[in-house]
């Protein structure tokens, strides 16, 4: 019913930043809430940042100060922008929303951060 397209990963340095985003396609009206996650291989997909649908954000320890979630009015688009990038945020980043109470994910974006 709710599809999710990511955007916005590639290769950057250490100290660098990159704005991924999340566009959701099919019965938006019933997203209320959205957040980002990420995942290393042979690890657990980690909550990174979300966002309620009064405003409230809310991040991981890790990224605090460092990354931004937003959206747009309607639900439909979330923003994680990620500044000041450290080799410890590499990961596949997902998308995550909340959806007639059921969680959808997105494909997934390659954010990969050199030394």
């Amino acid at each position: 019913q709710v599809q999710l397209m990511e955007s916005g990963g590639g290769l950057v340095q250490a100290g660098g930043s990159l704005r991924l985003s999340c566009v959701a396609s099919g019965n938006t009206a019933g997203i209320n809430g959205m957040a980002w996650y990420r995942q290393t291989p042979g690890n657990e997909r980690n909550f990174v940042a979300r966002i309620t649908p009064g405003g409230h954000t809310d991040y991981t320890d890790s990224v605090k100060g460092r990354f931004s979630i937003s959206r747009d009015i309607a639900m439909k688009t979330s923003y994680l922008q990620m500044n000041s990038l450290k080799p410890e945020d590499t990961a596949v980043y997902y998308c995550a929303v909340t959806a007639f109470s059921r969680v959808v994910w997105g494909q997934g974006t390659q954010v990969t951060v050199s030394s």
